[in-house]
């Protein structure tokens, strides 16, 4: 092997190289350089907004949610069974339901989620994200907590009342109303939640829901996001049939499923700059072929078998390819750098909640784009030395 690395070599920074064979190699480390670059930093800074939005969307949600209504004084037994469960952090309860809030003459379909402030603030970071006012009362009114962009959507302010209507009826067949005042704005960053969920505490939901003390879920909070899978298996089997537990991952399935989805797609379109680039790799190893025809001839009447011509080939592609990856890579680094020390992109924080665009590089992203891209350097070096190899030596002395 060391005779082809050799020989692979010398021809690769050979001073009597032809002009047009030097020019498309250098396109050949180009073009995989800038394929390497740009789909390193694509996946770095999608990576980014996948991890911002993850963040956000844990921020306001619990690691695990174990559903299905609790009658009072059951919920605290099985809070406290599910505490006791390995991995477990912290829990709390929580009531959700469906509802339309009235404001003026607007109406607008919400969920509303009942909570206990002292205890949601060991299991999500819901609480501190709140941008105005809080969760207090002093019992004469029933307090709400509206998303920044559905109180701003809606023109609602602090101090206002609002009206909360629930599909169930009441007795006459009238739906059930009961009057709130907004004490407070609270921001997400994830539109989802900040446009469709209000909040108001646990005893407040519970009687516009009409559940009599009991809850319809205990949010769960784990040492380690990673263990959620695990964790889950194990509440369950605490608390029994009748209760759905569900991961984070489960609750925004479709979510996560896009972001992989737009992900993947990314990679795959992006690689066809790689391909394209690999394509002048074939072709500079034609051509090189060509202009070595009466070298290879010399090396196979020396004893070189057509394994090795075959192997110097394909060192001289992934040689090329090798180049063009580092290089791609370093590029790819400073790009990265530069996006996120410096404000290139301003994005609208009204829309995103953030200015600059996150980026995260990720190993495994780095390691399939290069795995890649050595992939289809290889492939392309297939051909060329499949065709060297298989020159008559003779033919190749006398007509090269």
């Amino acid at each position: 092997m060391k005779f082809e690395i050799f020989v692979a070599k010398r021809y690769l920074i050979s001073q009597s190289k032809g002009v047009f064979s030097l020019i498309t190699t250098i396109i050949g480390i180009l073009g995989v350089c800038v394929g390497v670059a740009a789909l390193i930093t694509t996946l770095a800074v999608m990576s980014g907004f996948q991890n911002d939005i993850r963040t956000k969307v844990i921020g306001a949600q619990a690691h695990i949610l174990v559903l299905g209504q609790m009658p009072e004084g059951k919920w605290q037994t099985m809070q406290a069974e599910i505490e006791k469960v390995k991995h477990v952090k912290a829990t709390s309860p929580n009531t959700l339901g469906q509802a339309i809030l009235n404001f003026g003459r607007q109406s607008q379909g919400v969920v509303i989620r009942g909570l206990d402030p002292a205890q949601e603030t060991k299991t999500s970071d819901l609480i501190s994200s709140l941008t105005e006012g809080s969760f207090d009362t002093d019992g004469s009114f029933a307090p709400l907590v509206l998303g920044q962009q559905l109180g701003e959507n809606m023109g609602i302010d602090i101090g206002d009342d609002v009206v909360l209507v629930s599909p169930q009826s009441v007795a006459g067949g009238l739906p059930k109303m009961k009057k709130f005042r907004v004490t407070g704005f609270l921001k997400t960053g994830y539109y989802e939640f900040d446009n469709t969920i209000v909040y108001t505490n646990i005893e407040s939901a519970g009687d516009f829901l009409g559940l009599s003390g009991a809850v319809t879920g205990i949010s769960v909070k784990l040492d380690k996001l990673e263990n959620a899978e695990r964790a889950a298996v194990d509440i369950d089997n605490v608390i029994g049939p009748g209760y759905s537990v569900r991961t984070f991952a489960q609750l925004n399935s479709t979510l996560y499923a896009a972001l992989k989805l737009e992900k993947a797609m990314m990679f795959i379109i992006l690689s066809l700059i790689i391909l394209v680039a690999s394509l002048n790799i074939t072709s500079n190893l034609i051509l090189f072929g060509t202009e070595k025809l009466r070298d290879i001839g010399i090396l196979r009447a020396m004893g070189a078998g057509p394994a090795h011509i075959r192997r110097i080939f394909m060192l001289e592609g992934l040689f090329i390819g090798s180049a063009g990856i580092m290089a791609g890579f370093v590029l790819a680094l400073i790009l990265c750098w530069v996006i996120k020390t410096f404000d290139i992109v301003q994005l609208p924080g009204d829309i995103y909640y953030l200015t600059k665009v996150p980026v995260s590089l990720e190993f495994w992203d780095v390691l399939s784009v290069i795995a890649g891209s050595y992939f289809l350097c290889f492939l392309s070096a297939l051909y060329p030395a499949y065709k060297a190899s298989k020159v008559n030596p003779v033919d190749a002395i006398r007509y090269g």
